[in-house]
C-alpha cells in the first residue's frame, strides 16, 4: 500500500500564505522479511501552492542523496535517527515508526513572520535560535508546547527530548555550513517513535534547509522564494554539491 505524503519544511511562501513541499510516497507494506521497515520515495515534484506543482528533473534522486548524507553525518554525533539506508536512487528506508503529527522548525535568522512581529529586519541574525512547533498545513500552523501536550500529541518529556535533539542538530549543522562559507537560516525537522523511543525521521530537502552565502555580496537565490523549476533545480544542485554527495 502506498500512502501519498508531503515532506514539508513548513516554510511559508513569500506571500506568507502556503507551505512549500516536496511530494513523496510512503510505502509501508514491504515484504515480510523487511516488515520492520518503511520506505519513503521522492518524486520529481515541488509543490509551491495548492494550485501550483512544478516538475523538476532529478530533484527526487538528489533529495534522497542529500537526506541520506545528512542522516549519516548526524549519526556521527549520536543523533538518534530512524534512517536505515538509501534504498534506491530516489528512496530511503527507515525503521518503521509512528510519526508525531507536528513538525519542529529551528530559526537562526528572522523569517518574514518573526521579523514582522518583533520589528526586525528580515534575515537578521537572532543570536539565539528560535524553536517553533507547527501543526497542520494551514496559514496559521504555529502552536505552543501547551497545545501539543493538551491535545495529546506528545508528552512534556517527549517534547523536552525533541527540543534537546533539535538544539544539538542545529549546532552541528550550523558548524557544518559555516565551514563551507554558508549560513544556516532555518531547518525543519520531523520525529517519530520506535519502541517508545524518539528518533529523527526527516527532513533535509531543498524545502526544509534554508541556507545563504556567508558573503552577503554574493548574489544568490532566496530559498524562501523558489518559484520556478530553474530556481529549484539550481538551489537543489547547490545543496547537493555542498553536501559533498558524489
Amino acid at each position: 500500500m502506498y500512502l501519498i505524503c508531503l515532506i514539508s519544511a513548513l516554510n511559508l511562501s513569500a506571500q506568507n500564505k502556503v507551505l512549500i513541499m516536496i511530494e513523496t510516497h510512503k510505502k509501508t507494506d514491504l515484504p515480510f522479511d523487511e516488515g520492520n521497515y518503511q520506505e519513503t520515495i521522492f518524486q520529481d515534484n515541488f509543490i509551491i501552492s495548492p494550485e501550483k506543482k512544478v516538475k523538476v528533473k532529478d530533484i527526487a534522486k538528489k533529495t534522497a542523496s542529500i537526506n541520506a548524507y545528512f542522516f549519516e553525518y548526524l549519526k556521527e554525533y549520536q543523533i538518534p535517527s530512524a534512517f536505515h539506508s538509501k534504498d534506491s536512487e530516489n528512496s530511503l528506508k527507515f525503521f518503521k515508526n509512528d510519526d508525531f503529527k507536528f513538525r519542529v522548525k529551528i530559526l537562526n535568522r528572522a523569517d518574514k513572520r518573526n521579523a514582522k512581529i518583533f520589528n526586525l529586519k528580515e534575515g537578521q541574525d537572532l543570536g539565539l535560535p528560535i524553536i517553533e512547533f507547527h501543526y497542520g498545513f494551514g496559514k496559521e500552523s504555529v502552536v505552543c508546547e501547551s497545545h501539543l501536550i493538551s491535545f495529546n500529541l506528545c508528552t512534556s518529556e517527549e517534547l523536552k527530548l525533541m527540543t534537546r535533539i533539535c538544539s544539538k542538530i542545529n549546532a552541528v549543522l550550523k558548524s557544518f555550513f559555516e565551514r563551507r562559507s554558508e549560513i544556516l537560516a532555518e531547518v525543519a525537522l520531523n520525529f517519530g517513535k520506535v519502541d517508545d523511543k524518539i528518533y529523527l525521521t526527516g527532513d533535509f530537502s531543498p524545502a526544509s534547509l534554508k541556507i545563504f552565502p556567508a558573503d552577503e555580496s554574493v548574489k544568490w537565490i532566496n530559498p524562501y522564494k523558489l518559484s520556478t523549476a530553474n530556481e529549484i533545480k539550481k538551489y537543489t544542485d547547490h545543496l547537493f554539491n555542498i553536501a559533498s554527495v558524489k
